[in-house]
């Protein structure tokens, strides 16, 4: 942006709140949680839900443990009235849920949303209007501040005289003065006093005062100063849930929304994965299992995270980012190698952990991750995915809990460094599929120049606690029958070795055990050579025979050095 451009911005004016007391405080308990999906996620949608997909979210919020939801504006269309009547008439809201609907505050639209909620158990009736001086100005032409609140004043009246007509709804109410983020603070709460002496709320039936960033318009402990000057002055605070509904024009309102909660916010409107007008609302994802990382229960339930997404995706025809905190596809996933290696060695640790532990499972703590990806439905399997600039640790996680492959720890470099430059040449990520061919296509059972094509052992021998090892191998496709004696079959392998004049290396590892993937039936072995020149070199073998795969990790080895 040119600087004669940027003078046409101003900065936001303070709330000028100097004893602030948020900074101090905690999140310590959940708020009580409103999704807006059906109302102002749906809005916000380029193609709006059908009445199918609607009741298919509304089952699915209701899934996930919210016990209100905004369900729309029942005066706006024949549409939104029909679907709410269907909820009622098909009794499919649970009776400890609030459906919560939207009017503004005229007269004939107030009257037909009691139409709407006629037969319901429990309803909140949401009325607003804009109070903001940028509102009034133009959408508004040069409204007072008297008019803007008369007509809220009036709207609350005709709200009063009509809930005597739904006899059998239990109907709280709610009012919104909309554009209070940039609202004159003792304005907004002049408006929100005189819809309280309108509506007379008590401690057992509060009012909800909900105090909307329609746009946000400043950084977040502005936000902040706001909700704390306003609960500190609003009257019969006890009797009035103040509440939240952030948006995220600067990219901020999760931050906005936690530290509205510091300030003293009871209540919370979002909607899953932040859907909404402009740059969205609330992400009631986020800020839950925010909450739920510091050890605090939300009531919300998102264990399986990929079905909620998969039902959001399709309903609403939006798309999760690949790096939107938690529901991303790669938020659990580490490209970089000290990041792989750091995940694996907390996981180890952890299961290593757990298994001492006979109650409580011992406290998170795995390096780069907040939260146990399983606790979200997603796997760990999904964490580590190998490019070309993977680590050793990444390599190795792959290769084991996708495929069984416990290596040894001093394999990991030389089997990183081949993995991570296959993808490097091929300009792109590997898949745990490729991992696992690359590690056979250079480390396990290879077979040239020298092939191992059966082997015997002979206990029978004179010197007692040794075997003979009769070996069939092709050396450069010529076929040659070798023998050698020696402790095991791997050492009486290698004399065999010696035999022939080819054994130019000393065994310096051996190490094997079942595969715990795949074929239980097969066995992994890794042997570690030092040639005679200082090379260090590792081989791999498997085979459904644990000797055999030791011999074939012995063969692999020599192989490597040529």
């Amino acid at each position: 942006m040119n600087t004669q451009n940027i003078r046409k911005y101003r900065p936001f004016p303070e709330v000028g709140l100097t004893d602030r007391q948020w900074p101090d405080r905690a999140i310590t308990e959940a708020p009580i949680w409103c999704s807006v999906d059906l109302r102002d996620g749906n809005q916000a949608l380029p193609t709006p839900m059908s009445v199918e997909e609607k009741l298919e979210m509304f089952d699915l919020l209701v899934g996930v443990g919210f016990k209100q939801i905004e369900i729309g504006f029942p005066s706006a269309s024949d549409t939104e009235f029909n679907f709410l009547r269907r909820l009622v008439e098909d009794q499919r809201i649970p009776d400890d849920v609030q459906v919560q609907v939207l009017v503004q505050a005229r007269e004939h639209l107030i009257r037909r949303t009691f139409e709407a909620i006629r037969g319901m158990k429990n309803a909140i009736v949401h009325m607003y209007n804009s109070t903001s001086p940028l509102q009034r100005r133009v959408t508004f032409s040069d409204a007072t501040q008297a008019e803007i609140k008369n007509i809220a004043v009036e709207g609350a009246k005709i709200v009063k005289e009509l809930i005597p007509t739904v006899p059998d709804t239990n109907v709280d109410l709610e009012y919104s003065p909309e554009s209070f983020s940039d609202t004159e603070m003792d304005y907004a709460l002049e408006v929100c006093e005189a819809i309280m002496d309108v509506w007379e709320p008590t401690p057992g039936k509060p009012v909800i005062l909900n105090l909307p960033a329609t746009v946000e318009w400043a950084t977040p402990n502005i936000h902040a100063d706001q909700i704390e000057w306003f609960g500190r002055h609003i009257k019969n605070r006890e009797s009035v849930h103040i509440s939240l509904h952030t948006h995220n024009d600067r990219g901020t309102g999760i931050a906005a929304t936690e530290l509205g909660l510091m300030a003293g916010a009871d209540r919370v409107e979002g909607t899953l994965f932040g859907n909404g007008e402009r740059t969205g609302n609330l992400d009631i994802v986020i800020a839950a299992l925010n909450m739920n990382s510091h050890g605090i229960d939300t009531g919300l339930d998102f264990t399986d995270l990929p079905r909620i997404r998969e039902i959001y995706e399709r309903t609403t025809r939006m798309v999760v980012p690949d790096r939107q905190p938690y529901a991303g596809e790669l938020v659990f996933t580490a490209f970089s190698g000290s990041h792989q290696d750091a995940i694996k060695k907390g996981l180890d640790r952890r299961k290593k952990d757990g298994a001492a532990e006979n109650s409580e499972p011992p406290r998170w703590g795995v390096p780069y991750l907040t939260i146990d990806p399983e606790d979200i439905g997603r796997s760990y399997e999904a964490i580590i995915r190998i490019n070309s600039q993977s680590g050793k640790g990444g390599v190795a996680y792959i290769l084991d809990r996708e495929h069984g492959f416990d290596l040894p720890k001093t394999m990991h470099p030389q089997v990183g460094k081949q993995v991570y430059d296959l993808a490097d040449q091929l300009g792109r990520e590997l898949n745990p599929e490729e991992v696992k061919d690359a590690f056979f296509k250079y480390f396990a059972n290879v077979s040239e120049p020298l092939h191992l094509v059966g082997y015997e052992l002979d206990h029978k021998t004179e010197e007692r606690g040794t075997v003979r090892c009769l070996a069939d191998v092709l050396l450069n496709e010529e076929r040659q029958h070798i023998e050698g004696l020696g402790n095991g079959p791997i050492n009486a392998f290698v004399h065999a070795l010696e035999q022939e004049g080819i054994k130019d290396f000393v065994l310096t590892d051996y190490r094997s055990h079942a595969l715990h993937r795949g074929s239980s039936s097969d066995a992994a072995a890794y042997v570690q050579l030092k040639h005679n020149d200082g090379r260090i070199v590792w081989g791999a073998g498997v085979d459904p025979s644990i000797e055999m795969a030791g011999l074939k990790a012995l063969v692999s080895a020599w192989n490597l050095i040529r």
